[in-house]
């Protein structure tokens, strides 16, 4: 009901429509520009990905100069673009139907969004696991076809920069021409800045094959020429212990040395120091052993020359240079000098018990090891062809030592005691010396004109020593000042009387045919009076 002096209410409608104001035209374009960027960016991230397989494939040949088949294979995006490929199987691009030089388990590559929006051609990351790599034996006709002439260009590295290279837990096999492989495990190579036309730094840590041992190293590499892979530029330092001498012929010990390296790849330049706590030969005494090397090595053939290489044993220096050279087996040629060195420093890592002799001692020789394809232990490998000299020596053995005292002393015409029946009686110590050439072959010391001097007596002698069974057969002559009486005691000297004549010298004493014979803990001397060879 309407109240009169009012105007009738208007009725509205139950359902009013509601209206919301338009966005901004501007936004409604920046929104339509953003859309058509995504599209255009999808659009242009299909068309040039850099990690799509048909560009990752021809990548990775660039890098292992190789021809790669890939099983497994999928792209990354976040957090950055990249791609992850497993089951890589590597073929020589110049000889593609060999069998595969290696395996690569798992490969993985990454970028960065930055260098995909500035248009960059580069890589951050290339990552690989347990790779494998089997090489065929040098200078063999299976290497010459996998590596024929000017297939180093192969290597030449990548168009596309590489910041980062690492290979981890990986194995470089070389085969043996006789059968069999060196094995190289690869704990670690990390390698930086790797693209064709430049140098490239490197670190590794891996393992020798033989001697077995834990290598570290680092430098520089590079650029590499392709055209004469021997003027490639390197330079670099090492640390290499825990080298195994037991794995080395007759050789025991364990080494560590350091040292650095430069050059080109056909002349490397490299000087090291060695330690060696328990160096011996065979079963000799654990002697400690202090060294260094000053070399050049050809990278392309593995030959060195030895400019000058030391060896400290107690007192004692070692000189030798020499060479290792070789094609199908290396042989090893080194001229070893010692001026002023002690017996028994230079004797000790080769004998088992007491060294027997101490004094002065000077030597020359030069010594060959022929090529272990010719088969032989390293003593039967081993040539030497020399001479020493030893000035005054002392027998170390207190009671050889009073024996041949005793003996120095019947020689000139005197009396001596009989060492064995009254061993505290005084007498002087003898002096003797030793000197003469040698030669060895096939394990065998012979020597001629070996000549043993001490007071009142001289002995020249022939003969040889094995140095696997130290058997000893020496014959020869001792000339003394007395007559033959003198040189023996008792009933013996009262037997030999009879037989002085006919060893007598014109002047005065006697010339006696004597033989050095036995083995350890049996040797002896006699005389040889039959003159037996």
């Amino acid at each position: 009901m309407a109240i009169a002096g009012l105007p009738h209410p208007v009725k509205k409608p139950a359902h009013e429509p509601q209206h919301h104001p338009r966005p901004p035209r501007w936004l409604v374009v920046i929104g339509c520009v953003v859309l058509a960027g995504v599209m255009v960016g999808i659009w242009f991230a299909g068309k040039y990905w850099p990690y799509r397989y048909r560009e990752v494939k021809p990548l990775l040949e660039d890098v292992f100069g190789s021809q790669v088949a890939i099983a497994h294979y999928h792209r990354t995006y976040f957090p950055n673009p990249g791609f992850i490929a497993t089951g890589l199987t590597l073929r020589r691009k110049s000889a593609p139907d060999q069998p595969p030089i290696g395996t690569v388990q798992t490969l993985f590559v990454q970028g960065h969004w930055i260098d995909l929006i500035l248009f960059r051609r580069r890589v951050e990351l290339v990552d690989m696991t347990a790779v494998h790599m089997v090489l065929p034996p040098p200078g063999s006709r299976a290497a010459q076809e996998d590596f024929p002439a000017g297939s180093t260009a192969d290597f030449g590295g990548p168009d596309t920069p590489i910041a980062r290279l690492e290979i981890h837990d990986s194995v470089l096999d070389i085969l043996r021409t006789g059968g069999g492989r060196f094995s190289f495990p690869v704990r670690l190579l990390h390698i930086e800045n790797m693209r064709k036309g430049r140098a490239l730094t490197y670190s590794v840590d891996m393992d020798n094959a033989i001697p077995h041992g834990r290598i570290r190293a680092s430098g520089y590499f590079g650029p590499l020429n392709a055209n004469s892979p021997g003027n490639t530029p390197l330079e670099g330092q090492f640390v290499f212990n825990q080298i195994n001498l037991n794995e080395v012929g007759e050789l025991h010990g364990t080494m560590a040395s350091s040292g650095k390296f430069s050059g080109r790849l056909d002349t490397i330049h490299a000087s090291a120091q060695t330690q060696t706590p328990d160096f011996a030969v065979k079963d000799g005494q654990s002697t400690p052993i202090s060294g260094s090397i000053d070399c050049t090595i050809n990278g392309l053939n593995g030959d060195v020359v030895y400019h000058s290489m030391e060896a400290r044993s107690g007192d004692t220096l070692v000189h030798a240079a020499g060479s290792t050279t070789g094609n199908s087996g290396k042989s090893t040629s080194l001229d070893i000098s010692v001026t002023r060195g002690r017996a028994q420093d230079i004797l000790r890592p080769f004998l088992h018990r007491d060294v027997p002799i101490a004094g002065p001692v000077g030597l020359h020789a030069h010594t060959y090891l022929s090529p272990t394809r010719q088969g032989g232990s390293f003593l039967e490998r081993l040539r030497v062809e020399g001479g020493f000299d030893i000035p005054a020596e002392r027998i170390t053995n207190r009671s050889t030592e009073k024996s041949l005292s005793a003996f120095s002393e019947r020689a000139n015409g005197g009396k001596a005691p009989n060492p064995d029946k009254e061993p505290s009686y005084p007498v002087p110590d003898a002096i003797s010396s030793l000197a003469g050439p040698a030669t060895i072959r096939n394990a065998i010391v012979t020597t001629h004109d070996l000549t043993f001097t001490v007071a009142g007596a001289q002995a020249s002698l022939d003969g040889t020593f094995n140095l696997h069974t130290r058997a000893v057969h020496l014959t020869g002559k001792l000339a003394t000042h007395a007559d033959l009486s003198h040189d023996a005691t008792g009933f013996k000297s009262f037997l030999l009387k009879p037989l002085a004549p006919f060893f007598r010298r014109k002047k005065a004493g006697a010339v006696i045919p004597i033989a050095v014979t036995g083995q350890p803990g049996h040797y002896k001397v006699t005389q040889n009076i039959m003159h037996t060879k």
